[in-house]
């Protein structure tokens, strides 16, 4: 053994020193990668094949060992970490020789380049990464932070600290609408640090709260980190879970674990929500503590006021928080009452299945002993009740076709149970309301005739909609029916928004904020999944900056607003109307509907194309364009790469060799507190995307094969990895901030800066680990 070494230990200590010089040597780290794997495996195979790597295995005909298995011990629990002692057998690495290692090497990773980038399940979600990287670069080109940044600062400048937590509520921001570290890290730099600076702020404090409130886009959704994470989290999840079951002695992961073992990045950007919001709120109170007990070095700063009318406190409560509580509360609670709900009288012409038993019972001794350890006996217990009532019944109910008589009695049933005012109408009525409230209290001492006549109107709708409007009234002659008062709700609703486009604070966060709505709406309310919803983002976002480059020449920008009109027409169509007239039978009110989708979609067809012929006349939209293909190459060739330095340790059985070291522990939290804490030092000198497609896989199957929660899991790691970007030498928003800092501020100044919120970023983890509901808790609630 070399240096007292077994030789897949150094194998690895090679590999890690190959990919780290390789990351030094100044060669981009894409192909740096790659590199390390390649130089790595002609060490190890030279190495092994003047035998100077020697790997001390157990072996498994010894007498020894075949005691072990007879007292019950399962092959896969034996290791030499578990079992030292037991005898060893000398044997090279490249058990068949490098030669048959790189032949299959060769194979797999052209393999699995088809699998993971150029086909397979995994492509339609690896294309979000494209949709969200376009989306964060358009936004950040369209000078979007510049607008937050002037209009938070003038919201809190006034409170003691209060440049710094507007830092904070402007990376937030960013990071739900462009996600890109590197964009916001410099855009807040060049804007926010010399102000902060020449307000006498503290150059740790300026440094530290950028740097910081920049990397939220890794965490708050969208997160192309989650995105890559996810793709993995839901391969290993499902893999590791099939294998627990097989060694528990079960057929599949859903009978031993009751449901099925999928995790899917929308599920994950639903468990991402609350986390990320924890992360800044723990970021913003450090820097409100830090200017109360360091007045001086973080001073409350008087900004210029607004443009907007100034309001009292009475009338900003009313308008802007009672009437919206109001409105909200007062639809949850009529929708208690049943007064609001759904409307839809859909009936299937097959009667529903009979419901299952909550656990499958009918498995072997072994399984079911393992599965009453892992679920418990009541839940067993009662899993057995449930099978024998439906056994005693005849056994499941199966779907049969109804009869005539059958869905004419079950569509009546359902008119009779549904809501007098449908959920589409409410929520219309609510938006509308909602307008007409920020209208009113944006200018309160304006005419208030417009406004008071546009809610009339929504009391219109509401009224016409109990008394007019039935479950079976068809979607045409609803449109009819709520027309006129529609009309008269959306003129005041004109007056309002034209009121609210005047104030400096609504008309900066409002546009992003409908589009982060939009995006993350979709995902996180189950509607679709994440590349469609990037793919909105992304238009939309070049919709928004066409606009404001309009805005800016001092050009009519009503294309791009009209076009955003019929976006949202596209959809009330298409949710309330059925548009399918490639069937027989097509009815006159669905032709009607059908040609207003069409036409509404060729003219946002017509709108996108006009917003990315504004943008390439003024040269924004080409610098766009590259530096989207440069960082979508850069992430999808770290994946190469990765997948080949993969390989190599999975040759010389290094991956299977940390595996064992880790089962060798009992305590699973044990487990999963040694893989925290070794992601946190590697983040010191490597990347997220190393990260991600190196350590993750290896160490995958053992922290997803447990019990825990793999949407847990996997947000842990997610908040890990954006300590990342955090942790000098090698943390990119460090890199970041120091090439856009004035030249007083020191590289000394950064790092004592940004060494609380590496501690925060600690706290933070705690709070999770301690409180695993703040990740769970979202996606148990949202549908999925």
């Amino acid at each position: 053994m070399l240096f007292g070494l077994d030789g897949v230990e150094i194998g690895l200590l090679i590999v890690f020193l190959c990919l780290f010089g390789g990351i030094l040597s100044g060669f981009p780290v894409a192909f740096a990668i790659g590199g390390a794997g390649i130089i790595s495996f002609g060490i190890i195979a030279a190495l092994d094949s003047s035998g100077i790597l020697i790997h001390q295995a157990i072996d498994t005909s010894s007498q020894a060992y075949r005691d072990l298995l007879n007292s019950g011990v399962r092959p896969d629990k034996v290791s030499v970490f578990r079992y030292p002692d037991l005898p060893r057998l000398a044997e090279p690495v490249f058990t068949q020789g490098w030669e048959v290692a790189l032949d299959r090497n060769v194979s797999f990773i052209v393999n699995r380049m088809n699998e993971r980038v150029l086909a397979g399940a995994s492509i339609e979600t690896l294309l979000a990464v494209l949709m969200f990287v376009l989306m964060g670069i358009t936004l950040e080109r369209s000078k979007i932070a510049n607008d937050l940044l002037t209009t938070m600062a003038r919201v809190f400048g006034p409170l003691p600290g209060g440049l710094a937590v507007s830092i904070v509520v402007v990376g937030a921001f960013l990071a739900a609408s462009t996600g890109i570290v590197g964009a916001t890290v410099v855009t807040m730099g060049l804007l926010a640090l010399p102000t902060m600076l020449r307000n006498n702020y503290s150059p740790e404090l300026a440094t530290g709260v950028i740097a910081a409130s920049g990397t939220l886009g890794q965490i708050i959704p969208p997160s192309i980190v989650i995105v890559l994470l996810g793709t993995l989290a839901g391969d290993l999840y499902s893999t590791a879970q099939e294998t627990r079951a097989m060694e528990a002695g079960c057929s599949d992961a859903l009978t031993y674990l009751g449901e099925p073992a999928v995790v899917s990045v929308g599920t994950l950007f639903q468990a991402a929500l609350l986390p990320g919001i924890l992360l800044a709120l723990l970021y913003a109170t450090y820097a409100f503590g830090y200017a109360l007990l360091n007045p001086h070095k973080a001073p409350a700063v008087a900004m210029e006021p607004g443009t907007g009318e100034v309001i009292t406190r009475n009338e900003g409560l009313i308008w802007f928080l009672a009437v919206p509580a109001a409105l909200a509360g007062g639809a949850i609670l009529l929708g208690s009452f049943n007064v609001i709900g759904s409307q839809n009288i859909t009936v299937s012409t097959f009667s529903d299945a009979g419901q299952t038993a909550s656990l499958r019972t009918n498995v072997g001794a072994e399984c079911k002993a393992a599965m009453i350890d892992l679920h418990g006996q009541d839940a067993w217990d009662a899993a057995e009740a449930e099978q024998d009532t439906i056994d005693a019944a005849g056994g499941v109910t199966l779907a049969e076709r109804l009869t005539g008589d059958e869905i004419i009695a079950a569509r009546e049933a359902k008119i009779a149970a549904a809501a007098p005012i449908g959920t589409g109408i409410a929520v219309i009525m609510i938006l509308l309301g909602l307008v007409l409230a920020f209208g009113r209290g944006v200018a309160p001492s304006r005419d208030a005739k417009p406004l008071i006549l546009g809610a009339i109107g929504v009391l219109l709708i509401a009224l016409v909609d109990l008394v007019a409007i039935a479950p079976a009234t068809s979607a045409g002659v609803t449109v009819l029916w709520i027309a006129l008062p529609l009309l008269l709700a959306l003129w005041g609703c004109r007056e309002a928004a034209a009121r609210c486009a005047k104030n400096d604070l609504i008309r900066v966060v409002f546009p992003p904020l409908v589009l982060i709505v939009a995006v993350l709406g979709s995902i996180l309310g189950g509607i679709t999944n994440p590349t469609p919803a990037a793919a909105l983002g992304a238009g939309g976002a070049i919709m928004l900056a066409a606009y404001r480059k309009l805005h800016d020449e001092g050009r009519s920008g009503k294309i791009i607003i009209w076009s955003t009109f019929a976006v949202m027409l596209c959809i009330l169509v298409g949710m309330n109307f059925d548009l399918r007239v490639n069937q027989g039978g097509v009815s006159l009110e669905s032709w009607i509907a059908f040609f207003i989708a069409y036409g509404a979609y060729l003219f946002a067809l017509f709108g996108l194309l006009y917003g990315c012929w504004v943008l390439f006349k003024s040269g924004v939209l080409s610098p766009i364009v590259r530096e989207t293909a440069k960082v979508t190459s850069m992430v999808f060739t770290i994946l190469i790469g990765s997948q080949l330095l993969n390989l190599v340790v999975i040759s010389f059985g290094g991956e299977h060799y940390i595996q064992q070291f880790l089962k060798s522990f009992d305590n699973e939290m044990t487990v999963f507190l040694i893989v925290m804490l070794v992601l946190f030092f590697l983040g010191f000198v490597l990347d997220f995307l190393e990260i991600i497609y190196i350590v993750i896989p290896i160490v995958g199957p053992v922290i997803y094969g447990g019990s825990f929660d793999p949407k847990w899991v996997t947000i842990m790691v997610a908040v890990n990895l954006q300590t990342s970007f955090l942790t000098p030498p090698f943390g990119f928003a460090l890199f970041y901030l120091r090439g856009v800092a004035p030249k007083e501020v020191t590289t000394a100044h950064i790092y004592r800066g940004v060494a609380p919120f590496v501690l925060i970023q600690v706290v933070g983890i705690g709070i999770l680990w301690a409180f695993p509901a703040i990740v769970t808790i979202v996606p148990a609630l949202i549908p999925n």
